[in-house]
């Protein structure tokens, strides 16, 4: 079993995981111990995809991370004592150009002394008016208690999010159902697409599109039977 520690701190989890008596690889890992908090999560996802992560607790602040402590949860990953649950993922469009997340895909104004204006379809129905705002925020179930949250005071366990940020008009939030897929025309830019806290985004300007959709890979997480 090949396992990389993965995080800004990794050198802090490493005598932990040799003492629990893994070998450590810098490449091509069986599993990512994901050290640090929610962020280090989903940056270790877009580097390693697809490969499952353990999540150990590396300061204060990680709401996915098991109530158990960083030796309890290696104690039981070395003994198998765990299942692997995959969590959906987005994939976003735009300019031929894709980016894929965990938590979420944000649209957001570029500049933040301007709001933006743009017009929604869900699954090739349109939202009728323009919405002028900051933006728009697409989440999985997964990261519904992030960004989305915070703009709706709600988060939900299955389907995909739609979020509307600072709309100079109430919109209710909405949930699509996992095979939907919402198309984001800017009519009036720029905007900025970011996938989760990727450094990589793109930009659209006025009359320009991205789609927003559930990605064809899963994101797997260990849990132990023990945790929450």
């Amino acid at each position: 079993m090949k396992v990389l520690i993965y995080g800004r701190k990794q050198n802090e989890a490493e005598p932990l995981a040799k003492k629990i008596g893994f070998d450590l690889v810098r490449q091509n890992p069986d599993f990512v111990l994901s050290y640090g908090g929610d962020g280090t999560l989903m940056k270790a996802e877009h580097s390693f995809p697809g490969v499952p992560k353990v999540i150990l607790r590396g300061g204060s602040v990680g709401k996915k991370a098991s109530y158990l402590s960083n030796e309890q949860v290696l104690a039981l990953f070395k003994k198998g004592d765990y299942k692997i649950k995959e969590f959906l993922k987005l994939s976003v469009t735009a300019k031929n150009k894709e980016m894929t997340a965990l938590n979420d895909v944000t649209v957001h104004n570029q500049d933040p002394r301007h709001a933006i204006r743009y017009r929604i379809w869900t699954d090739d129905n349109p939202i009728e008016h323009e919405i002028i705002g900051d933006g728009i925020v697409v989440a999985t179930p997964f990261g519904s208690t992030g960004y989305y949250r915070s703009i709706t005071g709600s988060f939900f366990d299955l389907g995909l999010g739609l979020a509307f940020n600072n709309s100079t008009e109430p919109v209710d939030h909405m949930i699509l159902a996992e095979s939907g897929e919402i198309k984001i025309r800017i009519t009036r830019g720029p905007a900025a697409v970011y996938a989760d806290n990727q450094e990589e985004y793109i930009l659209l300007n006025d009359g320009e599109e991205t789609i927003v959709k559930k990605s064809a890979g899963k994101a797997k997480i260990l849990v132990f039977e023990q945790g929450p």
